[in-house]
């Protein structure tokens, strides 16, 4: 049952197996899935007779959909430019190698931690 529920999702939602794969291009796939998203919402406010819910549905549909775009935007991120994600916290009058004092760049032992809570 559990695969049939799995595979019945991706049948429906999954834009690269279902027949929207047939699209070249996967912007537009997305495009058509986002109003699909919103024909349903529509459906389900008129089967349910209130059109407050059609807004509750919408957000929803807003709220699930951007969490995604993020989410598979922050993942092609790092998978095609990794280098993005090397934060340097480090200003440079606490960084591990020098300080600057009075205008002047001062080399720290290389023995030393560095920070201010060593």
């Amino acid at each position: 049952m559990k695969e049939f529920v799995y595979n019945t999702w991706n049948g429906i939602m999954n834009a690269n197996i279902n027949p929207l794969k047939n699209i070249p291009d996967t912007n537009t796939r997305h495009m058509v899935m986002q109003v699909l998203a919103w024909m349903w919402c529509i459906v389900f406010a008129f089967i349910v007779g209130d059109f407050f819910v059609f807004g509750v549905s919408a957000v929803a549909h807003i709220l699930f959909l951007g969490a995604v775009a993020v989410t598979v935007g922050t993942f092609e991120t790092a998978k095609r430019k990794p280098q993005i994600f090397n934060f340097n916290f480090h200003t440079p009058s606490r960084s591990r190698g020098y300080m600057w004092v009075n205008g002047k760049k001062v080399l720290l032992d290389k023995n030393d931690p560095g920070g201010e809570h060593e």
